[in-house]
């Protein structure tokens, strides 16, 4: 299985990116989906999940992207998306997109698949 981001680059703040994901190889509709991002010089958090259909997609997001961040899946298409409005320089980072989730104790501790990483980077 495998997962391809694109859809980064570089644009001024307050600007707008949308991210996708493809995945190969398996089918991911009934996975917990999720995008991570790794800024310079600090730890890589997660910025935003979604549920599969059967757990009623829902979305879960980082206070600090919070209505201006938007995760959503085509099931069909076997694709991931972040829409990304009011882009500001702490956005800056790879934004790595990831599936089926690893569960220990019921917390998601991990994903079984990651892809590659795209690069964002927001000027000021």
């Amino acid at each position: 299985a495998q997962l391809v981001e694109s859809g980064g680059g570089s644009v001024q703040a307050g600007g707008s990116l949308k991210l996708s994901c493809e995945g190969s190889g398996y089918t991911f509709d009934s996975c917990v989906m999720a995008w991570y991002r790794r800024a310079p010089g600090k730890e890589r958090e997660l910025v935003a999940s979604i549920t599969d259909d059967f757990k009623g997609f829902k979305k879960d997001y980082v206070d600090s992207v919070k209505g201006r961040f938007t995760i959503s899946r085509d099931d069909p298409k076997n694709t991931l998306y972040l829409q990304m409005d009011s882009l500001n320089t702490e956005d800056t980072g790879v934004y790595y997109c990831a599936a089926c989730a690893a569960y220990t104790g019921g917390v998601i501790t991990d994903y079984h698949y990651w892809g590659q990483g795209t690069q964002v980077t927001v000027s000021s």
